[in-house]
């Protein structure tokens, strides 16, 4: 299931790039350690949101379930999730703040204009939830980092 960080980020602007001018959403697996989040694979999923698609998305609870089973068998965790942005920077919103849940992990969002995938940012959530901090993304022997 190890992709390439080529294969991860095409895989994430892909699925943006598809689901435009709604927004896509997905997780990040991998491993947590005491340098960062290591993502080893994107795995997408259905915006399951009834309405607002194009400006919010919504995970089910068994989505959620299935993308710890597919971390499990590969002995990894959910490291974080991914979203994108439809015409609008790839920059957490206000909306995504507030909705967001958890702490240390590491929330990747895609700016997806006129249908084209461009730039991926990578952003921690504060532990007090009060901010998002910008997390560098950087390939460290094929692997998706977020130290």
């Amino acid at each position: 299931m190890m992709q390439t960080h080529s294969d991860i980020l095409d895989a994430i602007r892909m699925h943006g790039a598809e689901a435009y001018p709604e927004e896509c959403c997905g997780f990040l697996l991998g491993r947590i350690t005491e340098h960062g989040n290591y993502v080893g694979a994107a795995m997408s999923v259905e915006n399951r949101r009834e309405t607002s698609r194009e400006q919010r998305f919504s995970i089910s609870a068994e989505d959620f379930h299935r993308a710890d089973l597919a971390a499990r068998e590969q002995g990894w965790d959910i490291v974080g999730f991914y979203h994108s942005h439809p015409d609008h920077p790839a920059r957490p919103s206000a909306t995504d703040l507030a909705e967001a849940t958890f702490p240390g992990y590491t929330y990747a969002i895609v700016s997806v204009c006129g249908g084209d995938a461009e730039q991926i940012t990578a952003w921690s959530l504060r532990p007090d939830r009060s901010r998002f901090e910008s997390e560098p993304i950087e390939i460290i022997s094929e692997i998706f980092v977020t130290p």
